[in-house]
């Protein structure tokens, strides 16, 4: 038996140590931390910081290597056909004039042949070889010279073939450019500004986050103090109908008198129950916002304190101190100088653009020694140079554009300033309004409260009915309900004056 009373004691004690306190600051950091926009935010910060690292490159020479391979179904020729069927006939050309007794035909045939081995650069010396060969079979035998020549003709055909049909090619560049006509400097300051805008987004995204936890943070705790005076006042009506009900039976209190108390009792306990109801959906927004179970077992710090009241004090914002800390202005204030570059972007297309080019190229067939097959390459170094002269009017629509989208961003930052100016001036008014409101419920409390020991002490003795103690019931509930709400009233407006000002979220 101690052993299982033991297991129950132990099973007992477990919901109560399940149960959780949380201040409003660690609220915050668990919203902070379990909200999907927060994560987003900080992605697209991550995503603008490595793309203005990314333009910080542009700056710099960029090196790339290229390789390809090309067949062609015909390569290459540097002979026409004429010259090519005058080089394999070379000798028949030659020979078939001597044979033919054509006077001088040997010596004009030599002649014929030399120039046209001259016009493909043969050299001199081979060429004087060529003759002296020729002349020496000649003198042998005809046809035997015929053949040589023709034979030596179709050699320079085969040496001057490319073989190009099969193009082995790579090259290694690098570009650096010289002047892009601002272009690389606008997006650079691009890529800054869009790198503010996205702290400016997530700046703006903490702060209502921050916000809505804090409203509903305040929220679950008004409505357990409104739960604590509601079930404070049904035990109050319920004694009053114990003490009703047995001054019927003593014939000193009408059927009517208890028939009103038992209504009383009846809206009491509604009342309690719908305050139930409340904290309990408050209770599951708070949890949804912090990342916990919806039917966790929270209690919030400030729920169970005695009394909420707190220092007021007059609000020492001003307009300019929010024009300077709103997040949603300094995007706007981005937008801007987003679209003044823009702009800058847009003029450097009329502007030339100069960049500095070197390299090493490759080929095969080689290119540089008479086609043969294999690598051969060299260094290269230049300067390129682009002037834009007419695009129809391309450039100039785009300028104009850009400017018009400055404009709009100007327009809709003064507009929000303004709104700014006025809901700095409304929070501000709201804010003394709250504080007075509180004092005039504190006050509404203490005769409120002086009301009720009256009448209590008057009903104790017999001379007050208890019509009039319901009375001065329900105007101590009303009291201290206004109460409740005014001091919470006060902490909403100490969050709107800081979340106005833009500085929610430095604490």
């Amino acid at each position: 038996m101690r052993k299982y009373l033991s297991v129950l004691l132990v099973a007992l004690a477990l919901p109560s140590s399940a149960q959780q306190v949380l201040t409003l600051d660690s609220c915050r950091a668990m919203a902070l931390r379990n909200n999907k926009q927060m994560d987003v935010s900080r992605l697209k910060q991550d995503v603008a910081k490595n793309v203005r690292k990314s333009m910080r490159t542009k700056y710099l020479p960029h090196i790339s290597a290229l390789g390809t391979y090309q067949y062609t179904s015909e390569e290459v020729s540097i002979l026409n056909n004429d010259q090519k069927t005058s080089l394999q006939n070379l000798g028949t050309g030659v020979v078939g004039g001597v044979k033919s007794g054509i006077s001088g035909s040997l010596t004009s045939g030599l002649s014929q042949a030399n120039s046209l081995l001259a016009s493909l650069g043969i050299p001199a010396a081979a060429i004087a070889k060529l003759n002296t060969d020729f002349m020496a079979t000649m003198n042998k035998d005809m046809g035997t010279a015929e053949s040589y020549l023709n034979a030596e003709g179709q050699k320079i055909v085969d040496a001057f073939r490319t073989d190009t049909r099969h193009v082995w090619a790579g090259s290694i560049m690098a570009l650096q450019p010289i002047f892009m006509g601002g272009s690389i400097i606008a997006m650079n300051k691009m890529a800054t500004i869009a790198e503010r805008m996205t702290e400016n987004t997530a700046s703006a995204q903490r702060q209502s986050v921050i916000y809505s936890v804090d409203v509903a943070y305040w929220q679950v705790v008004s409505l357990k103090h409104k739960k604590k005076l509601a079930e404070s006042f049904l035990d109050v009506v319920k004694k009053l109908d114990s003490d009703v009900q047995k001054m019927i039976a003593e014939g000193v209190a009408t059927r009517s008198d208890g028939l009103s108390v038992s209504v009383k009792v009846n809206e009491a306990e509604m009342a309690v129950q719908k305050v139930n109801d409340g904290l309990v959906l408050s209770k599951m927004l708070l949890c949804q916002m912090t990342g916990m179970p919806m039917d966790g077992n929270i209690i919030l710090a400030d729920e169970d304190a005695e009394d909420l009241t707190i220092l007021t004090s007059t609000p020492t914002l001003t307009v300019e101190q929010a024009m300077e800390n709103r997040p949603e202005l300094k995007l706007l204030d981005n937008a801007v100088d987003m679209a003044r570059q823009s702009t800058n972007l847009m003029k450097a297309g009329y502007m030339p653009q100069v960049l500095l080019m070197g390299g090493y190229a490759v080929s095969n067939p080689n290119v540089l020694n008479g086609f043969e097959k294999k690598w051969g390459g060299f260094w290269n170094v230049g300067v390129l140079m682009r002037v834009p002269l007419w695009n129809w009017g391309d450039t100039y629509y785009k300028v104009r554009a850009t400017k018009s989208a400055a404009a709009i961003a100007r327009l809709e930052l003064a507009e929000v300033q303004e709104k700014v100016e006025l809901q700095v001036n409304q929070v501000k008014f709201k804010a003394e309004e709250a504080n007075k409101r509180l004092v005039m419920a504190l006050t509404s409390v203490e005769k409120a409260n002086e009301n009720l020991r009256s009448v209590n002490l008057a009903f104790r003795e017999g001379v007050a009915t208890p019509t009039l103690v319901m009375e001065a019931q329900t105007a101590w509930l009303q009291a201290q309900s206004q109460k409740i709400d005014a001091q919470i009233d006060v902490r909403l407006t100490q969050i709107d004056l800081k979340k106005v000002g833009g500085t929610l979220d430095v604490e």
